[in-house]
């Protein structure tokens, strides 16, 4: 049986460093970008799939307004924990759900908006995760994700793939550039329209990610992704990877801090 997510095994205190260290610095910039992407309207149904601790769920439900209806759906019951001890946003009540994306337990044509911001390429089964989204959404209805791009276009995670690779091992690096599985464009239209979607662009565009030092990236890095189920790490490999990422990443330094560009392809499709 396909592996659901590879943030399955993620637990609780990861799930907290992220939602401090990496949502603001990675994932909360991109959310605005996918939801102009879905173009959200008032009074619309929808599904934020692998929401994690729901930040693109929570713009959504601004968005939406009162009227309108929000699921976040994800695998890891820490995520979730978090994404419910959090503020509530003005507009639409979001429903939290922790669920399979293999397997949604949602009933067909439930929703005009799916969403998926750096959901897809972690699941285990790309073509049923892209049937079930398909199958929850109405006609017409659209699905808007984003997926990142080339390893060599996100200089800091390149970096951080090969210090883990020389100083923790093949298992780490592999873990880390597990999310840049659907890099190849085209690969990624063809599992899209293949799953029955229409009218399917896929852009590339870039954004920045910000941390304090090249450190504290190599640290949230280590504590807040599925990089934490690997075991521990010591510290002398710990300090060799950071000292290698500050090297690497050296042109991306300023008096600001770190700040790298990060591509990812940001597609929309249709069920009509």
């Amino acid at each position: 049986m396909a592996t659901p997510s590879r943030w399955a095994g993620v637990d609780g205190g990861a799930a907290e460093s992220y939602q401090r260290q990496l949502v603001p610095a990675m994932f909360a910039p991109w959310a605005p970008v996918l939801a102009d992407l879905a173009g959200l309207r008032p009074g619309e149904a929808v599904l934020d799939v692998a929401c994690g601790t729901g930040v693109v769920a929570r713009l959504a439900a601004e968005q939406v307004g009162a009227t309108g209806r929000v699921v976040g759906l994800d695998l890891n019951a820490g995520m979730l924990a978090v994404a419910r001890e959090l503020p509530p946003v003005a507009g639409a009540p979001i429903d939290w759900r922790e669920a399979n994306a293999l397997a949604m337990p949602l009933p067909d044509a439930a929703f005009d908006v799916v969403l998926c911001q750096q959901g897809l390429q972690q699941f285990g089964d790309y073509p049923a995760a892209l049937r079930e989204m398909r199958r929850v959404l109405r006609t017409p209805g659209r699905l808007a994700a984003s997926v990142w791009g080339p390893l060599a276009a996100n200089p800091g995670m390149a970096a951080l793939v090969a210090a883990l690779d020389r100083h923790v091992g093949v298992a780490a690096g592999r873990n880390r550039r597990a999310p840049f599985a659907l890099a190849d464009a085209g690969v990624l239209r063809e599992l899209i329209e293949a799953a029955g979607f229409r009218d399917v662009a896929v852009r590339t565009v870039t954004v920045p990610a910000r941390f304090p030092s090249p450190e504290q990236f190599v640290a949230a890095q280590l504590a807040a992704t599925p990089l934490a189920t690997l075991g521990a790490i010591t510290e002398e490999a710990r300090g060799a990877v950071a000292s290698d990422v500050r090297a690497a990443l050296r042109p991306y330094l300023d008096d600001d801090g770190l700040t790298l560009p990060m591509a990812a392809h940001l597609v929309l499709a249709h069920t009509s």
